[in-house]
């Protein structure tokens, strides 16, 4: 009985009450940091005398500071700076109260004023300084605040009275950078006038102080930078200036007297100690021309360059600076009527007694004024023959500008700038030829001095040489000798360097399309053909004939009697040449011949209307691309085959098409892979059913991957548009390579990775193409968007599931093409990969190899153009071009020439390696917004995570296989 009491006394007491479980919340965390401020008390209190507090401000500055925590360290700093007394700690802290307000995020408006009260107590003036200074960097940190702006130029003329230079400095820096046309300022408590800023910087162009000076003139200068048109009347005081003792004075001088010029060219100005008057403009240039004989050098090369950029002078002025002695048209003198008056009013007659005493003579009296300085005379003269190199090169260049606004002007410098063709240093030389160059439209060479140009063709720089060919390439020459003379000098060049083939061709072909009258008394001569006997065949192999040819054949296209001279064998090979090399060789009309030889070719080039006619057939196959929707698979695949055959033949006819077409084509290729691999039946049937499918599927996005960076980095000339479709494809790729990995069920983890890497490259695109999303409506990326909220919580799985109905039901994007689409292209000219003869070396030690490539439309090539040699067991060495191995000889237009080290261990026989040139990119180059630029008090680890850069190479050319034979070591 007991038993069963205590029994049912348990099964009343013990029951289970289950409570509903409550998720308790979870703790948050939150990461404080240390409080920058309150370290730095702490510091700054530890310190017992000044050089330990030098040394806690000196390592505080090599910290970053935050925009929060910047207010709270000026206000320590400030108070720590008034209970300081030794003048170097006050002066770091003033350093740091600049640094701090450039600090991005923080608006330094509220410490102006205790900024502008450290300086009514300081006594120091080297202190004083840099509290100007920081008020300075203050200023300029807050544009749109007139009172403050107000507030600091009161400050800085206050303070201009002080005797310390370095104040009187940063016064008229501030004065300069922050001063207001419409803000006069008076001086306090002295009752003077109202005075705009231009009358006080100018009051201190005589100051004492060379320092001071030239900081006037700078803070005059930035006036004008910022839009403040200068007065006038400060053109005698900076006039005066050019005769300062300091060439900093002189330097900014000149700058001033230039921009007074550019401001009132048409002002008339006085001629000192006499009534002729002048233009300003020409006034200016005389002055200027005087000083390309200062005693600076410095002062010397922005005199010279400064004269270039003077092109409203008047043209007597001009030729001036080529003589040394003074024109008859610049000098005043009196007429004979104002002499006959004053001989008859002196009453001195010639009495006879002295041999010509009444002659006129050469030398000009006193009464006689010269419109310009004799030391002017000459200008380019002197600079052409200046002792440093800096000075030639810039009268070289201020030439250059003069002359090609000026064709008189060009004819008369030409002989000068020839004799600069001879100058000791490589870089004048260099110059003078670009020069030449550039103004070879306005001049003919004679013979003398075609004869002096030649003679540089013997210079080792291989840059020089091909400078010199791109100039005779536009140069115009006088008779035929001057031909003559040309084509021996060349084929000497040829034959001393024939590395310099592609260059020696090129320049003939121009060189005889622009002379064919010229040519064509030479004809005879130049082929060895006589008129009764016939003279052995010359050698197709010989790069002088084939250069002889190539002026023959270019000469001829304008001078239709010329192919009567031709024998029977110079037809044939302009047959083979018109093959061979159809870069040079141009289609020529021979009569009665094309049947023979097929000659009657094609005119000389397509004329506009059939370009107009291409870019309307461009137009039409991508109207006709956008149909696509209408199409069953096979018909939709079938048209996109068939356009993307018809856009690469369209390239190839019309290269002026060409990057527009290869893009089009290449953008179809992607479609047409997605469109594969979204076949119906690869996505109905089993996985184990359909590996093959997977696999081909597999390949296909990854291909399509490696297009779209083709797409992005190797076309230039794309706008936001293209690039946010280009993106976008990118991203159906990227939904492809994470269906596929779910179907293959490769686990969970990297299923969840891939997900959580395609949110992150949603979010991305979103972020980077804001502004284009309203132009991809119902597109792949458009309908993720709308599904955002639901992506980001879904299972992957699930994610999955309407990653793959949304990529089936998304339709092709419309292309539209920018203005001008170019490609990326590099040709490499050596090595030719045409020698049998192999390059022998020691295993285990270095032979270099030669390269030479063009490059086309490709940015930055220091950076990204990369030489990538190919072994044939298959290592591979990508080697990266030093900077100075890259020339632009015209826009859009590089030039590789550098050398490739190659190495290896010993081989039994001879063989080839591949040599390329690749095009290196980072998908981190691409961002639209890239971040600010990082302040003073910023670090790199205070930036959120950078999502990991694609990096990758493009094959830029065609590989060029080369012989190489590494040999044994010998014991």
């Amino acid at each position: 009985m007991a038993a069963h009491l205590k029994k049912r006394v348990y099964e009343e007491f013990s029951k289970v009450v289950q409570i509903p479980h409550e998720e308790t919340p979870a703790k948050k965390l939150r990461l404080s940091k240390p409080s920058k401020s309150a370290a730095l008390h702490i510091d700054l209190c530890k310190a017992t005398n000044s050089t330990d507090a030098l040394q806690y401000l000196l390592q505080f500055a090599r910290k970053p500071v935050e925009a929060e925590s910047v207010e709270g360290v000026i206000r320590i700093l400030l108070e720590h700076y008034y209970k300081e007394t030794d003048n170097s700690v006050r002066l770091k802290i003033a350093s740091l109260l600049g640094l701090l307000s450039k600090t991005q995020g923080f608006s330094p408006d509220c410490i102006v004023d205790d900024a502008i009260n450290t300086l009514s107590n300081e006594k120091s003036h080297q202190v004083l300084a840099q509290l100007l200074d920081t008020l300075l960097v203050i200023g300029t940190q807050l544009p749109e605040s007139p009172a403050v702006r107000l507030r600091l130029i009161e400050v800085a003329y206050k303070h201009l009275s002080d005797t310390y230079f370095g104040v009187r400095n940063k016064c008229l820096q501030l004065l300069g950078c922050l001063g207001m046309v419409d803000a006069p300022l008076g001086k306090e408590n002295e009752g003077a006038g109202l005075r705009d800023v231009q009358s006080i910087i100018s009051d201190y162009f005589g100051d004492q102080d060379p320092r001071v000076r030239t900081a006037a003139l700078k803070a005059m200068l930035q006036l004008h930078e910022r839009g403040m048109k200068v007065h006038q009347i400060i053109y005698d005081q900076a006039c005066r200036l050019l005769t300062d003792d300091y060439e900093q004075v002189r330097s900014a001088a000149v700058q001033m007297v230039w921009v007074l010029s550019q401001l009132y060219p048409e002002s008339i100005v006085p001629i000192p100690s006499s009534n002729e008057e002048i233009r300003l403009v020409d006034d200016a240039f005389g002055k200027i021309s005087h000083m390309v004989s200062d005693g600076s050098w410095m002062v010397r090369v922005q005199a010279a360059k400064t004269l270039g950029s003077i092109l409203q002078v008047s043209p007597h002025f001009l030729e001036q600076t080529l003589d040394k002695k003074l024109m008859s048209d610049l000098r005043r003198k009196r007429t004979a009527h104002e002499r006959a008056k004053e001989l008859f009013a002196s009453g001195e007659f010639s009495s006879g007694r002295k041999w010509a005493d009444d002659a006129p003579k050469e030398k000009l009296d006193t009464n006689t004024v010269n419109l310009i300085a004799s030391g002017a005379c000459g200008a380019f003269v002197h600079g052409l023959e200046d002792e440093m190199f800096e000075v030639r090169i810039a009268a070289v260049e201020a030439l250059c500008h003069l002359a090609r606004s000026s064709p008189s002007f060009a004819e008369k410098c030409l002989d000068f700038l020839v004799d600069m063709f001879n100058d000791e240093i490589e870089e004048v030389r260099l110059q003078s030829i670009h020069v030449l160059r550039e103004i070879s439209t306005h001049i003919t060479l004679r013979e003398d001095q075609l004869d002096t140009v030649l003679a540089v063709l013997e210079d080792s720089s291989r840059d020089i040489r091909e400078a010199l060919h791109e100039l005779l390439c536009y140069t115009n020459v006088s008779t035929k000798e001057c031909i003559q003379l040309a084509l021996l000098e060349l084929l000497k060049n040829l034959n001393k360097y024939p590395t310099d083939r592609n260059s020696v061709w090129k320049c003939l072909k121009f060189l005889g399309s622009r002379h064919p009258t010229l040519v064509l008394p030479l004809v005879p001569e130049l082929l060895s053909t006589h008129p009764y006997f016939d003279t052995p065949e010359p050698d197709m192999d010989d790069p002088a004939y084939i250069a002889v040819l190539v002026l023959v054949f270019n000469a001829a296209t304008s001078c239709p009697t010329m192919p009567a001279l031709f024998s029977d064998h110079t037809f044939r090979h302009y047959a083979y040449l018109r093959d061979s090399l159809s870069h040079l060789v141009p289609p020529l009309r021979l009569p009665g011949r094309k049947q023979v030889y097929g000659l009657d070719s094609v005119d000389s080039g397509p004329g506009s209307g059939s370009v107009e006619s291409a870019q309307l057939f461009l137009q039409q196959s991508l109207n006709r691309v956008s149909t696509i929707q209408n199409l069953e698979a096979p018909g939709a695949q079938d048209l996109l085959d068939f356009t993307i055959r018809d856009l690469q033949r369209l390239g190839e006819l019309q290269t002026e098409l060409a990057g527009a077409a290869d893009f089009c084509a290449t953008y179809l290729r992607c479609q047409l892979l997605l469109m594969k691999a979204l076949q119906e039946k690869l996505w109905n049937m089993a996985v184990p059913l359909c590996l093959k499918q997977n696999v081909t599927a597999t390949a296909a996005a990854q291909q399509i991957l490696e297009e779209t960076y083709k797409l992005e980095f190797l076309y230039s000339g794309l706008e936001s548009r293209q690039v946010a479709i280009i993106h976008h494809v990118r991203l159906q790729a990227k939904a492809l390579q994470v269906i596929l990995t779910a179907r293959t069920r490769q686990g969970s983890d990297p299923l969840i990775s891939s997900c959580e890497r395609f949110l992150q490259d949603v979010e991305s695109f979103q972020r980077l193409f804001l502004t284009e999303l309203p132009h991809l409506q119902d597109s792949f990326v458009d309908k993720l968007l709308e599904l955002m909220p639901r992506l980001s919580s879904c299972k992957p799985v699930e994610l999955v599931k309407i990653l793959q109905t949304t990529l089936r039901q998304s339709g092709l994007l419309q292309l539209r093409l920018p203005e001008q689409i170019h490609r990326a292209t590099a040709t490499i000219i050596e090595p030719t990969g045409e020698s049998d003869n192999p390059l022998r070396f020691t295993s285990g030690l270095v032979v270099a190899l030669d390269v030479d490539a063009t490059l086309e439309h490709i940015q930055d090539p220091q950076n990204t153009v990369k030489v990538q040699v190919l072994y044939p067991d298959g290592q591979s060495h990508v080697i990266h071009p030093k900077p100075g191995d890259f020339r632009k000889p015209g826009p859009h237009r590089h030039r590789l020439i550098t050398q490739v080290y190659l190495s290896h261990t010993a081989w039994t026989e001879p063989s080839q390696i591949e040599v390329r040139l690749l095009l290196a990119y980072s998908s981190s180059s691409t961002s639209l917004t890239s971040p600010s630029k990082l302040g003073w008090s910023e670090s790199l680890e205070s930036l959120p995570p950078a999502e990991a850069a694609v990096e990758g190479t493009i094959p830029l050319s065609k590989a060029v296989k080369v012989y190489i034979m590494p040999k044994p070591t010998r014991r």
